[in-house]
């Protein structure tokens, strides 16, 4: 099969197609022929850092070929979708049965890998937020795969106002297209009327001013791989508070809730009333091409590799 290889060398032209084995599958893992794998922020950020070589995981989507020992619930032809932690950019790859979930009849593999685990981590984010009606949000990275999800979840709960943060003033339309009431751009200095809660996939330097952006009690949900501190006295003046979530603790601690919000999540699509936008498709030798446009903050939607 063919797999794309990291080396050293701290950005995208380190990624190189290559032969391998095609893998076997172990005790709870489902061997999965790939049809397409989500690009991830936290994968290009590895690569990017220059660490040490790393397999390339991602969100793939794809048809079960064979199965490890133990695993029940699952049979190859199923159609299933989930993070990979080992090699994703690849032909064939291995998921954890924890994080698989299936892929309805009719749906492609490019929607799958676009809504799936990015809608979670937006869902989850507006969860650990405790999002209520009426409340007014926040959306950094708002154009993102997972931001452009989660501006359109936050109305769906009944935001009373959304605003979308963008790196651009040129993905203004396009946020509002999903449903955004407001856009600012990371490099104002006043971000407008303070909001009730953000969900923020950015990290780092915006930190201080999505804190700064919370009205008195407000949350800010931190999902981001990008770090960042905040300054305690500035949560303490106005009683604000700063919530992390990660998905991973919840497929793998609160399976039925993993699986409620994923089921949710499709028959929002599938009324239409949840948007899948995807920026790009890219074939699999193409992978450092679909790293430059995330590193370079220039996606709408999700970026996909197509084997």
């Amino acid at each position: 099969m063919r797999r794309v290889r990291y080396e050293h060398g701290g950005g995208p032209e380190v990624l190189f197609l290559e032969d391998a084995p095609v893998p076997d599958p172990g005790p709870g893992e489902l061997l999965v022929r790939v049809e397409a794998v989500g690009v991830t922020l936290p994968v290009v950020r590895k690569v990017g850092e220059g660490r040490d070589p790393i397999p390339l995981g991602g969100e793939v989507a794809g048809e079960i070929v064979a199965l490890g020992e133990g695993v029940t619930g699952h049979a190859p032809g199923d159609r299933v979708t989930g993070l990979v932690f080992g090699h994703g950019y690849a032909d064939y790859a291995l998921l954890h049965t924890p994080m698989a979930s299936p892929v309805p009849d009719g749906a492609s593999a490019v929607d799958a890998v676009a809504l799936v685990r990015s809608g979670l981590v937006a869902y989850g984010a507006l969860e650990a937020a405790r999002a209520a009606p009426g409340e007014s949000a926040l959306v950094t990275a708002a154009a993102s795969g997972v931001g452009h999800l989660a501006l359109q979840l936050a109305g769906l709960r009944g935001a009373s106002r959304v605003v979308a943060a963008v790196s651009d003033p040129r993905k203004a339309d396009f946020v509002r297209g999903l449903g955004a009431d407001e856009v600012i751009t990371y490099d104002r200095d006043d971000w407008g009327e303070p909001v009730d809660y953000v969900l923020d996939a950015v990290g780092g330097g915006l930190l201080t001013p999505a804190v700064k952006s919370l009205a008195p009690h407000g949350r800010l949900v931190a999902y981001s791989s990008g770090g960042g501190t905040v300054a305690a006295y500035d949560l303490l003046v106005g009683a604000k508070s700063v919530i992390g979530f990660q998905l991973g603790l919840i497929a793998r601690g609160r399976p039925e809730l993993y699986e409620k919000w994923r089921r949710e999540l499709w028959e929002l699509h599938a009324a239409g009333r949840l948007r899948v936008a995807v920026h790009a498709e890219f074939a699999l030798e193409e992978a450092a091409r679909a790293h430059e446009v995330i590193e370079a903050r220039a996606n709408r939607g999700k970026v996909v590799l197509i084997p």
